[in-house]
């Protein structure tokens, strides 16, 4: 298996997510982070994924589970459901990788802080994709 790491445009993600891992046709994992301001940016993103892949394979949560519920939770935050349209999908407590994304949360945070990245401007800037 290989893992591959890419920076794409935010348009060619799979769905509206800055984020994003999957097994490809020939089981390699991909990770895919948008483009942003800071390359650090982009690494704190690809290493949250990566965090969070390795605890849902440890923990059995599918990628079919992960996929179904981002896109289903992205589709009420089109409609105008959510509370907090800044809500990632994985803080809520009812996905099926909640735990895992928190982990990954955890990690990107102390990362962030040893890289000297203002969590608020990084945050702000992921919150402003659409």
């Amino acid at each position: 298996m290989k893992t591959i790491i890419e920076t794409i445009d935010h348009k060619d993600q799979r769905y509206p997510t800055v984020g994003d891992w999957y097994f490809d046709e020939h089981g390699n994992l991909v990770i895919r982070v948008s483009k942003m301001s800071d390359p650090r940016y982009e690494m704190l993103v690809a290493v949250h994924e990566l965090v969070e892949v390795l605890q849902c394979q440890r923990d059995g949560v599918s990628q079919e589970s992960v996929d179904q519920f981002d896109k289903a939770f992205e589709e009420k935050r089109a409609k105008g459901e959510l509370k907090d349209e800044n809500a990632e999908p994985g803080d809520e407590p009812d996905a099926p990788y909640h735990e895992q994304h928190c982990l990954a949360t955890s990690v990107e945070r102390l990362l962030a802080y040893s890289l000297g990245v203002n969590w608020s401007q990084y945050a702000d800037e992921v919150e402003a994709f659409p």
